[in-house]
């Protein structure tokens, strides 16, 4: 498939698809709804704080309305998505690239459909990496998606700038306080495209997202279910919704206060189903250090986790065996327990 280029896109139309299947029956929970629409008033915003604490120590996910990203831009970056992805393979392979390091735009494809038994993920993905300086080059992205990811992106950050205000209020903490330790930082672009499944009801890799925070963007085909009290609920798709999710550097700052959850996606035969996941992953240039805020600890709540680097937390997620999490790479082993 590497040397096609062609992607899971390509395997589907030729007639090649997966051979595994894994049944995955959900659950009737709802998913936490927050609507940031009375944020500006004190009581309004009071309410969405606790709402946004609830969720976050429950679940990880909660989808976000009233979200301040205009409708027509979530429309548009959905449908630039679908547009790149199917473009002729003879355009695309010209962003094709397996090495992460290699480029700041890429398309890739799940290169271990066939050797990783039980982590299928048949999907295309699209990779954008966003530049915190600001002196980002568009002119990088493709033609096909350039203006709706451009306009997409600087809508988001800002979005994920609010999100971390009231992430930090219900750590009980200034509400600046999470955007000025770094959690802003690294934004990363991830465009997916599954295509129709003819073997409905796959399930693409369960994971915990190496991030502080990631936002997420979904078509109405759905698929997307997040693990609650061990059993999976589906993320309906709300219209014009985006769905928030904790990651694991923010569950060790929180000192596992908020939960980082393990999600996955579900093969349809409708489709394609499209996603654009916005990963804030963090600074690693320069290096910055990172450990449960201390403002969180105390003598009966000791710092569960080691401190860590960015770059040095991603290494190890990305080689850890897949009996671990990469929470429990940082895990202190060495609490005492009156």
């Amino acid at each position: 498939m590497d040397e096609r280029k062609a992607g899971i896109k390509g395997l589907v139309d030729s007639g090649i698809v997966a051979e595994e299947l894994n049944m995955c029956k959900s659950t009737l929970q709802i998913l936490p709804v927050v609507d940031l629409s009375g944020i500006e008033v004190e009581d309004g915003r009071k309410k969405i704080v606790d709402e946004i604490r609830e969720a976050s120590e429950k679940w990880g996910f909660f989808q976000v309305i009233n979200h301040g990203v205009p409708s027509s831009v979530l429309e548009e970056m959905i449908d630039g998505t679908r547009k790149f992805h199917e473009q002729d393979v003879e355009v695309k392979k010209e962003y094709y690239s397996s090495d992460p390091t290699a480029r700041r735009v890429r398309y890739v494809s799940n290169l271990h459909l066939y050797k990783t038994k039980g982590k299928t993920n048949l999907k295309d993905s699209l990779h954008i990496s966003w530049q915190d300086s600001g002196h980002n080059e568009p002119e990088e992205i493709p033609p096909v998606c350039r203006k709706p990811s451009v306009e997409y992106i600087n809508h988001v950050i800002k979005l994920q700038h609010i999100l971390l205000g009231l992430l930090s209020e219900a750590l009980g903490l200034n509400p600046n306080h999470l955007k000025a330790i770094g959690c802003d930082k690294g934004p990363r672009l991830v465009c997916n495209y599954y295509p129709a499944c003819p073997q409905p009801e796959i399930t693409f890799g369960k994971h915990r997202d190496p991030v502080f925070l990631t936002i997420v963007l979904q078509d109405q085909n759905g698929g997307l279910q997040v693990m609650c009290d061990n059993q999976w609920a589906d993320v309906t798709p709300i219209e014009h919704g985006l769905v928030v999710n904790i990651g694991d550097l923010l569950q060790i700052l929180s000192n596992d206060k908020f939960v980082s959850p393990i999600h996955r996606v579900v093969a349809k035969k409708i489709g394609p189903r499209i996603s654009v996941a916005c990963f804030f992953t963090g600074c690693s240039t320069p290096p910055k250090m990172h450990g449960p805020i201390k403002e969180l600890i105390t003598e009966e709540n000791p710092p569960l986790y080691k401190e860590f680097q960015v770059d040095d937390y991603l290494t190890k997620f990305f080689s850890k065996p897949p009996d671990k999490t990469g929470l429990d790479l940082f895990r202190q082993t060495d609490l005492h327990v009156a």
